[in-house]
């Protein structure tokens, strides 16, 4: 069975042992974290250790980084990371916002452990049930393989770590395999603008070479545009 990793965000004493204890009895690994900065410090230290959490269960209102900027800023680092909200408040305008955040659930302290043990249930299958997908990798050639669905590189078995904008990028050209994809679509794929400069453009491009340069499968073809040849 596949193990499951979960970062706890709570600055009250008293929610982060009640969510603590019962996180413990569902995942395997529980991290905990006492506001939103510490949070993300350890989670770019696990970034650095190509580890990674499965789910982030974090409070809205904490000292130092708040949990909405705390999770902007996690998804610059991870763009499908998954979450949980807990609140203290019923803020319907959070509540919507946190639905482009990939939230599996969302309750409102005083905690109810029925509403509580339900939720992170769910999102415990959720969560295996994205695991087994990730196994399903694109074969690019001999040293690259890739997630469609997690939209995760790797090389041999080390994820490749790459930014939301080189994630974009290569997502766009591996959905194009075997075609040439136009300066012009990738800048609408990025940015939704086709007039961003290129020096802009050519910058992440450079980058995301870069990080596969040891067998690299981007083709630029001069005047058309970009192609990952088709994978026989």
């Amino acid at each position: 069975m596949d193990s499951t990793r979960v970062l706890l965000v709570e600055d009250e004493v008293d929610a982060r042992e009640i969510l603590s204890f019962y996180l413990n009895t569902i995942f395997e690994d529980v991290v905990v974290a006492v506001d939103g900065q510490e949070a993300l410090e350890i989670f770019e230290e696990n970034l650095k250790n190509n580890k990674y959490f499965d789910l982030v269960l974090t409070d809205i209102k904490m000292p130092r980084l708040n949990g909405m900027d705390m999770i902007e800023k996690m998804l610059e680092l991870v763009e499908n990371q998954k979450f949980i909200i807990v609140s203290a408040y019923k803020d319907e305008e959070k509540l919507f916002k946190s639905i482009n955040f990939r939230v599996l659930g969302y309750f409102i302290k005083p905690i109810n452990v029925d509403n509580m043990m339900e939720i992170l249930k769910k999102a415990k299958v959720e969560v295996l049930k994205e695991k087994k997908k990730s196994k399903k990798l694109l074969k690019i050639n001999k040293d690259y393989r890739y997630s469609l669905n997690q939209k995760l590189l790797y090389s041999n078995t080390s994820l490749v770590k790459l930014s939301k904008k080189e994630t974009q990028l290569l997502y766009v050209l591996i959905k194009n395999i075997g075609k040439i994809v136009t300066i012009k679509e990738c800048k609408l794929a990025l940015w939704n603008d086709e007039n961003k400069s290129d020096t802009t453009f050519r910058t992440v491009m450079k980058r995301l070479k870069d990080k596969i340069s040891a067998n690299d499968f981007i083709l630029s073809l001069k005047g058309q545009g970009y192609t990952i040849e088709k994978i026989v």
